[in-house]
């Protein structure tokens, strides 16, 4: 999606609390939260769903017979009826091979003995982000643009959200103390290329996609979709949760949310939930909806009440999704929907509140394609999880929630998931269904341990398994099935902070006096520094010409600086253990090509098994210390040495190469379809039909 300009309606309902978010701090992904996005909806948008759903109505015939027409076009039969992918973010073929093996894992063993099962390639890095935008586009980075969950600004060298973009309207009115933007935001995504359900469309075939990574905000296509990861909350961040108590309040808030207190007087509980900021009085903070506890007697429960909400809450039991609905004015305001988890009742309350995530019924932002098929998901199965990140991982690293409940909240958010997965295999007998579960990629970074022993993984693993069962008991003969993982896993003991090793080896410099850098690379003097490090593993050079204050002429002077670092990091040891940290480092120069190489980083640290970089040095925040022990409940990770993770291919036809990878899964679907595969993409078919007789 190329900047794009919100409809009338959302636009109306949104354009006057774009510029409140567009100041505020980035969103981190997997690093920890922060703002990002968030927009206020109203009647407006209703009434502009009424009228979208009666266009959709009155056009069908006309659109079916178009659909057909597009079909006759559309090339070389095609030797399916239908393409199922399920997406298993994170499953390691390792343990895949060493359960089924063992024989717990029936329905994948047997998918594999009728057609294939692979490690699959996955991309550098081995992140999410970069390899789920190669799935969609069959590119390799440096043709869509997602290099890491975050980039750096170039001018400012601040790091930024990769994915997506909000620009607020260049005007606003004044009226006292109310400020109103005047115009439309936009909303960009900046994943570039286009996904294969795109190209699919533009030959007559229906595509239904939930919750792929990156596809937010979504595109227009000849289908329907459901945005998966980068979708924020109602706050504007990647995903901030609350905690109330009516103890001592502690030192400060934790990473990913915030600590509040909550009065206990006359035998009740106030609180007051805050929401995103009032976008009419900016100097009035954040809206909030209050809300009251009442403890029932002796008992291990309370009843809450929120804005007419009556909801019975049990000790250590999760509420169902409550609707909360902040005010700003008549006419304007944002729906969401959050769930409250008891810690305990005496002596001293606490309550954990999930982040409040956008209402499907009532969606304040699009997220999804057409706007309508969100609601329509929250009319056929209730309210749902919408946040792109759902999985509340910083709750757990805080120690606010353990690991109990977070794994029952995980598995809520599945069952969410399967339903809309089979709802759309009963409406496609023909075209594609995508849909990619996370379950396995949130346990296993918050339960690795050397992914053989833990309970918890080895659930997830056979619970998929049975989807699976299930999945193949739906299929045709004429049907092909996918399951594959966008990596594997490996574990994550020592943090590494890279701008630490940079500043230690001279090539990153603080300002005179400083001993230490703040978050955001407070401190650093750029008219001495060469290179710096941002997200996941990535190293700039500070290139003059490219970077705001570079000093590194570009050429042979650059490559020498990068010969260096690669160098000096492949003899990092860690010290207690004597144990290599870098199994290797990239040049991007080698492996990225396309229009987007230049957004990439310049080297890609390939950390070895054990190690993964730090939680600081993320975000430009470091010290003296390079290597230090992880102290955090977030003990498995991927961003290492891609060839130590790959991800999962299975399929139930055979494959023709024994080592695919993920940017071969695009033009392998387009191929069944019998859609010629676009010369911009850099993967290949894979799948072998010398056995097939007849086509689709």
């Amino acid at each position: 999606m190329r900047n794009r300009k919100a409809s009338p309606a959302v636009a109306a309902a949104a354009a006057f609390l774009v510029g409140m978010l567009s100041g505020m701090p980035i969103a981190y992904g997997y690093i920890g939260p922060g703002a990002g996005f968030a927009f206020l909806s109203s009647f407006l948008i209703f009434f502009f769903i009424f009228l979208l759903a009666f266009f959709v109505l009155i056009t069908l015939p006309v659109r079916m017979v178009l659909r057909a027409l597009r079909r006759r076009r559309a090339g070389k039969p095609g030797r399916c009826r239908r393409v199922v992918i399920l997406g298993l973010d994170g499953m390691s073929p390792t343990l895949a091979r060493h359960m089924m093996d063992a024989g717990t894992l029936p329905n994948f063993s047997t998918l594999a003995g009728m057609g294939a099962f692979h490690p699959l390639r996955t991309t550098a890095p081995s992140a999410s982000p970069v390899a789920w935008s190669t799935f969609q586009t069959g590119t390799n980075p440096g043709k869509h643009n997602i290099f890491d969950f975050l980039t750096r600004n170039k001018r400012t060298y601040l790091p930024e959200l990769s994915s997506a973009r909000i620009e607020p309207p260049g005007r606003s009115l004044k009226l006292g103390r109310y400020r109103i933007p005047i115009g439309r935001p936009r909303l960009s995504l900046l994943r570039k290329s286009q996904p294969f359900w795109k190209v699919l469309g533009e030959q007559g075939i229906f595509s239904m996609v939930l919750r792929v990574p990156i596809t937010f905000p979504p595109e227009r296509f000849h289908g329907v979709l459901l945005s998966g990861m980068c979708v924020p909350d109602l706050r504007g961040s990647q995903g901030s949760f609350t905690y109330f108590t009516t103890g001592a309040e502690g030192n400060g808030d934790p990473t990913g949310g915030m600590r509040l207190a909550a009065k206990r007087k006359d035998g009740l509980i106030r609180g007051s939930l805050p929401g995103p900021p009032n976008p009419l009085r900016p100097d009035a903070g954040a809206l909030e909806v209050p809300f009251t506890v009442t403890p029932n007697g002796d008992s291990d429960s309370v009843v809450l009440e929120c804005q007419g909400n009556r909801v019975e809450l049990k000790e250590r039991k999760y509420s169902p999704w409550v609707r909360v609905t902040f005010r700003a004015g008549p006419g304007f305001s944002a729906s969401g929907i959050c769930r409250f988890y008891i810690r305990q009742i005496e002596p001293d309350f606490e309550l954990y509140v999930t982040p409040i995530h956008i209402d499907p019924d009532r969606p304040s932002l699009p997220i999804s394609h057409p706007f309508t098929y969100a609601p329509y998901l929250g009319k056929v199965f209730g309210p749902y999880a919408t946040l792109g990140l759902a999985e509340d991982t910083w709750a757990v690293n805080e120690g606010i929630i353990d690991g109990e409940a977070f794994l029952e909240q995980v598995h809520a958010i599945h069952e969410e998931r399967e339903k809309m997965l089979f709802d759309a295999m009963d409406k496609v007998e023909e075209g594609l269904v995508v849909c990619v579960f996370d379950a396995t990629d949130r346990i296993q970074h918050m339960f690795w341990r050397d992914g053989t022993d833990d309970g918890a993984v080895r659930e997830v693993y056979q619970r998929m398994d049975e989807m699976v069962g299930r999945v193949t008991a739906k299929l045709g003969e004429d049907d092909v099935l996918i399951v594959m993982s966008d990596h594997g896993f490996g574990s994550f003991r020592r943090c590494v902070n890279l701008n630490a090793w940079l500043k230690e080896k001279g090539f990153l410099h603080l300002k005179d006096g400083a001993d230490e850098c703040e978050d955001y690379f407070k401190g650093v003097d750029w008219s001495k520094t060469r290179a710096y490090a941002v997200g996941l593993g990535g190293i700039f050079i500070n290139e003059a010409g490219r970077e705001g204050r570079g000093i590194v002429p570009p050429g042979g002077e650059k490559d020498n600086v990068k010969k260096a670092i690669a160098e000096g990091l492949a003899e990092l040891e860690d010290g207690p253990s004597g144990g290599k940290v870098v199994s290797r480092v990239i040049d991007t120069a080698e492996c990225y090509w396309g229009p987007y190489r230049e957004n990439a980083p310049d080297l890609i640290a390939g950390f070895a098994d054990g190690y993964r970089v730090d939680w600081d040095s993320v975000t430009g925040k470091f010290g003296s210390t390079v290597i230090r022990d992880n102290e955090k409940a977030w003990g498995g990770d991927h961003c290492i040495d891609p060839d130590l993770v790959p991800g999962v291919f299975f399929c139930n036809r055979p494959a023709a190469v024994e080592r695919p990878g993920i940017v071969d899964i695009a033009p392998t679907v387009l191929d069944a379809f019998g859609v010629a595969v676009p010369k911009y993409m850099d993967g290949r078919p894979i799948l072998s039909w010398k056995d097939e007789e007849k086509g689709g």
